[in-house]
């Protein structure tokens, strides 16, 4: 045999073991990147962002999916650039504020399933107890229609307003307070204001995702609400898209054990449970 024959087989019986080598890699479960499709997921301030990229898309990878995220200051934004096809997704909102704004603003939006939520919170830089609120005290709650009506039910459930007794709970308003003893006054602002406000004013209603933004330790809060299924967070699709292959790979991830046992093993162990969870159990 020729050397430059045998040193071309040589080169040959190489480059067929990196193949091998290369293709024996790939069939162990190495994830290729390169071959994900990505799909972008619209947040506000807060966990859910975190949730995200460090929870739910390493889980959707063995789906063929790998989400990144968009911020959004506002709780408007997200829903408009979804239905408008700028976004994949979104997971910033509970069910009650995505059916009035969908409602509201004439959008197609669907829920694919609950994700473990932070509740929203009494706090304050002033007081350290509830029972610390005094007469003519401000208390700054979200502007939004929902989330006002949540932060409504959240002072009444600690006894500093009632709402009258024959109007839905869900809509109420300032105009459906029944009875303020402290003579407290409720000062609605924008909810990402709220955190800024605790300069100015005596107490703040936080929706979850400001507060964690903010580093506020809900141990610290006055009081925390008792969230009902309406007030827990959603991931969300365009309704055309409900049946996707991406929107059912992201069901069977929060469906799954896997998710439940993460979510155990991060800093969102202690939100409350989707409802769904006790009853797998």
């Amino acid at each position: 045999m020729k050397t430059t024959t045998k040193w071309g087989l040589v080169a040959l019986g190489f480059v067929a073991t990196f193949v091998l080598g290369a293709c024996g890699s790939s069939a162990s479960g190495q994830e290729d990147d390169t071959k994900l499709e990505t799909k972008v997921v619209g947040v506000a301030p807060g966990p859910y962002g975190e949730m995200v990229t460090d929870v739910i898309s390493p889980l959707l990878k063995e789906k063929g999916f790998v989400l990144e995220t968009k911020l959004f200051n506002d709780y408007i934004q997200p829903n408009k650039a979804l239905a408008g096809g700028q976004i994949d997704a979104n997971l910033f909102q509970h069910t009650s504020y995505l059916e009035k704004f969908a409602k509201d603003n004439d959008l197609k939006l669907s829920v694919v399933q609950q994700v473990p939520t932070l509740g929203m919170g009494l706090y304050s830089t002033k007081l350290k107890e509830l029972s610390e609120i005094s007469d003519q005290q401000t208390i700054a709650i979200p502007n939004d229609a929902s989330n006002l009506a949540r932060a409504l039910k959240l002072l009444a459930a600690n006894d500093l307003i009632t709402l009258k007794a024959d109007i839905d709970e869900t809509k109420a308003t300032v105009n459906d307070i029944a009875t303020n003893p402290k003579n407290l006054t409720i000062k609605p602002l924008e909810a990402a204001q709220l955190v800024r406000s605790l300069d100015t004013v005596d107490v703040a209603a936080v929706p979850g995702n400001f507060a964690w933004a903010a580093k506020l330790d809900p141990a610290d809060a006055l009081a925390l609400e008792k969230l009902t299924d309406n007030y827990k967070n959603v991931f969300v699709v365009r309704t055309d898209e409900k049946d996707s292959k991406f929107a059912k790979a992201v069901k069977e991830v929060l469906d799954s054990k896997a998710f439940q046992e993460k979510i155990a093993d991060s800093p969102f162990k202690n939100f409350e449970h989707p409802a769904f969870w006790s009853e797998q159990k």
